[in-house]
């Protein structure tokens, strides 16, 4: 390593104070938030040093270790893994390892990607090879980058107790899951999808910590702010410094010493700050001016519609839910849960989606109590990631079906490529792009009153559903996860799904990537053409793009025959059908 590469790594680790940080070769400094606690010290290689504290409740002490030594902080008499620990031993109740994931040597060049470029293509590591490992994955990283995505999303691989899960029930948020691999393994399926042309993002879990083996609950009370709440508790106190310092620089970790693309902030509406500088901005800004080498995108879930994030420009995009559901509604025709607001209008509300991004924008909406949303129309089409399917609105139907298991199939080919040719960011769940129909269940690993509790929550959550008086999988059985693994077997529709995923990708790259590139020229023009049918055109500096589809039935009126750059059916006359033009001035 150079010593100019050494000594920027070294000066961005000591900006934070928490965790095990490499000072030098055979060094380290420790540190540990824990305000009211009366004593802590460092176990470290068979002996205990008392660690000194700060005025602003840090503890803190330097050692010399090597890299693998493990360690633990004894507080009040209780010896706890350390909650910014890069790797542990074993479980999450066990000791913590030391640990420099900055110190890694990458092999390849990687300047990243345009956001306009970006299909995301969300990966659940444990079930997307039979391996279920980051190793296994990276193999399989080409054949992802030969159909044409040019992301991935990894869901959370923060660590939790057990070995499976869906990864949001992690607490350990810097530690890869020890099921997954190592952090170099990790690190090394990071450089295989770059390598392939693929830009890297994680999904990462800022607004509670799991259930089992949360230790700050305990000697750090203040780290929470129990007069406020979320679905998990207490909400995390985002309005002290320690607290925000936690989570921006665990951001800057995975991008920095993984050398992310970006990241996925889950459900930032549960990350409540009263702050006049609220965390999320701060964290944006602070990966802004990091100083990373290629372009980083920060993405949120975020089931308000709030566009704010978005305006600053430190965000790219937000996941899109509101297309997804006029999508589901209309080929589905279901109407319970989340899906009652949009079973009014399911067409009606597609035109909103292609046209101004979110469908709810303030409004009143039949089905809904309550006014969600602002006016977010003004902003980039690439500001919202649609999908068809993620594991959220798979995983959280109580079988776990795929949209193919629900729908007709000629309609899901429809939205399949209406989903990858209109100008927003698609984003395809793993085996969507091969047609998959196996199920994406809720699955995860506890034990004990825990694993009770989270199977008689499961089956309570869907006894109100009139479409389903069966038996929910027991989520802690290993039956469960096992069902949800795809590509296990390779139906006979299978291959034409991939040749269809493959074209409508090339089309997308070679024809409208670049005229996403040249700028916005204008507002959308989306109108029903009839029940069950649309139009829609999205202008751009250098061109136009048009899409005729059908979800159900014809236009009224035929449209006009043209030349196409690609089709399903014929737009004039077939229920179910789908034609894109795309031209340039």
């Amino acid at each position: 390593m150079s010593q100019d590469r050494s000594s920027k790594r070294a000066d961005a680790q000591t900006q934070s104070r928490w965790g095990a940080q490499r000072i030098g070769e055979g060094r380290w400094r420790f540190g540990l938030w824990a305000p009211s606690a009366d004593k802590v010290a460092l176990q470290l290689g068979g002996a205990e040093t008392p660690m000194t504290r700060g005025e602003d409740g840090f503890w803190q002490v330097e050692a010399a270790a090597e890299t693998g030594t493990e360690y633990m902080f004894v507080i009040d008499g209780e010896a706890r893994p350390d909650p910014a620990a890069r790797r542990q031993a074993g479980d999450v109740h066990g000791a913590s390892v030391l640990a420099d994931p900055g110190a890694r040597e990458w092999t390849s060049k990687w300047v990243g990607r345009a956001w306009e470029e970006a299909v995301i293509y969300e990966v659940h590591v444990g079930t997307f090879t039979e391996e279920g490992t980051f190793a296994a994955a990276a193999k399989r990283m080409q054949e992802l980058a030969d159909l044409g995505i040019t992301a991935i999303e990894i869901m959370p691989v923060g660590q939790w107790q057990g070995d499976r899960g869906w990864g949001y029930d992690g607490v350990l948020p810097y530690a890869p899951h020890p099921a997954y691999g190592t952090p170099e393994e990790l690190q090394d399926l990071v450089e295989a999808a770059q390598s392939a042309g693929l830009m890297v993002l994680l999904d990462v879990v800022y607004n509670h910590f799991g259930p089992d083996g949360a230790y700050l609950h305990a000697y750090a009370p203040e780290f929470f702010e129990e007069a406020r709440h979320t679905p998990w508790g207490a909400a995390i106190d985002f309005t002290k410094p320690a607290v925000r310092e936690f989570f921006v620089e665990n951001a800057l970790y995975w991008l920095r010493d993984y050398r992310l693309d970006g990241l996925r902030l889950d459900a930032v509406h549960q990350i409540q700050d009263p702050s006049p500088h609220h965390v999320l901005v701060e964290l944006g800004e602070r990966v802004r001016d990091a100083g990373l080498d290629r372009p980083v995108h920060l993405v949120t879930e975020d089931e308000r519609n709030e566009p704010e994030l978005r305006d600053t420009k430190l965000y790219a995009a937000s996941w899109n839910d509101d297309y997804h559901h006029a999508v589901h509604v209309a080929l589905t025709g279901e109407s319970e849960g989340y899906y009652k607001p949009f079973a009014h209008d399911p067409i009606g509300d597609l035109v909103l989606a292609l046209g101004r991004g979110h469908v709810e924008e303030g409004q009143p909406r039949p089905g809904r109590e309550t006014r969600r949303g602002r006016p977010a129309a003004h902003l980039p089409w690439t500001g919202f990631v649609n999908s068809n399917q993620t594991h959220d609105q798979v995983g959280n139907r109580a079988v776990g079906e795929r949209l193919l298991s629900l729908a007709d199939p000629r309609g899901v080919e429809v939205a399949h490529a209406m989903l990858l040719t209109s100008p927003f960011v698609p984003m395809l769940f793993m085996g969507e792009e091969a047609g998959e129909t196996a199920p994406f269940l809720f699955f995860c690993d506890h034990e004990g009153e825990l694993a009770r509790l989270t199977r008689e929550g499961r089956q309570r959550e869907f006894e109100h559903f009139a479409g389903f008086s069966g038996e929910v999988p027991d989520p802690n059985a290993r039956e469960t996860f096992e069902r949800s693994h795809p590509f296990r077997g390779e139906a006979d529709h299978m291959a034409h799904w991939r040749g269809l995923t493959r074209d409508l990708l090339t089309l997308r790259a070679e024809k409208i990537v670049p005229l996403m590139k040249s700028g916005r020229a204008g507002d959308a023009r989306v109108a029903r053409t009839g029940p069950r049918a649309l139009s829609a055109l999205w202008p751009f500096r250098d061109g136009h793009v048009v899409a005729r589809i059908n979800l159900g039935s014809p236009p009224d009126t035929p449209p006009t025959a043209e030349p196409h750059d690609f089709a399903i059916g014929d737009p004039a006359a077939d229920p179910f059908a789908f034609a894109v033009i795309v031209s340039r001035h």
